[in-house]
């Protein structure tokens, strides 16, 4: 059964029309812009200032956060009583064996000094402390 198109030919609709398929991409194209930096974690961390490339993080679930409360946080979890086991019990730092450290500036050497040791006693063998470098602070 053919479908008609309502013109004097009688012929069948051949073509599928793609306008509205590709407004519905491009609205949900710009609401994924848009939404995505909201995204972020509103944890604001000082980080030390120092002569320094920016290094870019391949993921941000493997990143230690250590606040100016001397929290340890694995993503968005607080890890402060147990970041050992956690690095241990984590699948992604076993297998891939890299971790950032995130240490705000105010936070004591011993806290960061703990988040280290835990990286290494999970066999991290790549481990990169995240820094802001200076000339990109205004």
């Amino acid at each position: 059964m053919a479908l008609s198109t309502g013109g004097r030919g009688g012929g069948s609709m051949r073509d599928i029309n793609v306008t509205p398929l590709v407004d519905v991409m491009l609205v949900l194209l710009i609401v994924f812009m848009v939404t995505a930096p909201l995204l972020t974690s509103g944890l604001h961390i000082d980080l030390p200032e120092v002569q320094a490339s920016n290094t870019p993080v391949k993921d941000a679930k493997l990143v230690v956060t250590i606040t100016k409360e001397e929290k340890i946080l694995f993503g968005e979890d607080d890890v402060t009583r147990n970041v050992e086991q956690v690095l241990l019990d984590n699948a992604r730092v076993q297998k891939e064996h890299e971790l950032y450290i995130r240490a705000d500036k105010e936070a004591r050497y011993g806290v960061v000094a703990r988040a280290v040791a835990a990286a290494r006693a999970a066999n991290v063998t790549s481990l990169n402390l995240l820094v802001e470098p200076e000339e990109s602070r205004p």
